[in-house]
């Protein structure tokens, strides 16, 4: 759906982006993840020219961004900042509505693609419609910006460290609410972070920048099992590797033939969630159940280690 070719953007005599190009799948999540300084929200905000690339070329959907203008593109973008900036004397509903009210929907329209919004992400709209920012909790709010920024329906959704300033458990929520509404939806979404555990968690594909340049773009497990040589191997050696290729797979990849006593483990569930049973009930082999309940296999420690590349 995107696609970055050569792009470089400098600022006087800096370069703050450095020749990079990748293309991000339709339907998918992409990461870009760095410390700060090292291009990844310039390389964000260069997709829908609130940046504009200095060389190289942008395309979405195979069309040059730059052969349209930068309001035309933005609406269709969605586009969601740390901190969530909402109209603090708006209402929910209102700020929702925001962008669907300046592309001229009807209000009947705009009032059920609010409620739809509100109940997608849990809140009630009879509860929430009315209240205004400053009555809602931090991931409440962040919940009504992504809803504000899904509203006039776009099929590319931008993130620019988006939890950044969530506690840990909110956070986590606020992540679990983005991936639901991906599947659900099917959009496509390119976030930027500076937290590797989030990176891997939430893409599809992650894209490590330092110092303007692109430094490796890859599936999780390929970065966390092969990482480019250099900085994105200091990066992911601060991460449980062996746990967080584990946290990528569900027990359906590695479920063996047979049988073992204890507590099955349903085959939907992590790796890393079926090595935390086999160890809390002690077991060398657990019993895996299909989604109708029915034994299908077992799962064993000496699997687990296998797949994670742990020595037995």
């Amino acid at each position: 759906m995107i696609e970055l070719e050569n792009v470089s953007r400098r600022f006087g005599d800096q370069v703050a982006v450095d020749d990079v190009s990748f293309t991000v799948e339709r339907g998918t999540i992409t990461v870009i993840v760095g410390t700060s300084g090292s291009g990844k929200s310039t390389t964000l905000r260069m997709i829908n020219r609130l940046i504009e690339p200095s060389s190289g070329t942008i395309r979405i959907d195979g069309k040059d961004t730059a052969s349209v203008s930068g309001e035309e593109l933005r609406r269709g973008i969605g586009y969601v900042i740390q901190g969530n900036g909402l109209f603090p004397h708006w209402t929910v509903a209102r700020n929702i509505a925001t962008v669907p009210t300046l592309l001229g929907w009807d209000s009947s329209k705009i009032a059920r693609r609010v409620d739809e919004l509100l109940s997608l992400f849990s809140m009630k709209p009879e509860d929430f419609a009315k209240k205004f920012p400053h009555q809602l909790s931090g991931g409440e709010q962040q919940r009504v910006g992504v809803a504000r920024a899904l509203a006039a329906e776009p099929g590319l959704l931008l993130m620019d460290e988006p939890f950044g300033a969530l506690d840990p458990i909110i956070r986590a929520k606020a992540q679990e609410d983005l991936l639901a509404v991906q599947r659900r939806l099917g959009i496509t979404v390119v976030l930027v972070t500076h937290d590797m555990e989030e990176a891997i968690h939430l893409g599809h594909k992650i894209a490590v920048m330092d110092g303007g340049k692109l430094l490796q773009y890859a599936p999780p497990a390929e970065i966390l099992a092969k990482p480019a040589h250099g900085f994105v191997e200091k990066l992911v050696n601060g991460v449980d590797r062996p746990f967080r290729l584990l946290s990528l797979a569900p027990v359906s990849s590695i479920v063996e033939p047979g049988t073992a006593e204890g507590p099955p483990i349903a085959a939907t569930a992590t790796l890393r969630d079926a090595l935390s049973e086999l160890l809390w009930h002690q077991r060398e082999a657990l019993p895996v159940a299909g989604p109708d309940g029915a034994l299908v296999g077992r799962i064993s420690l000496a699997s687990l280690r296998a797949h994670a590349g742990v020595p037995a």
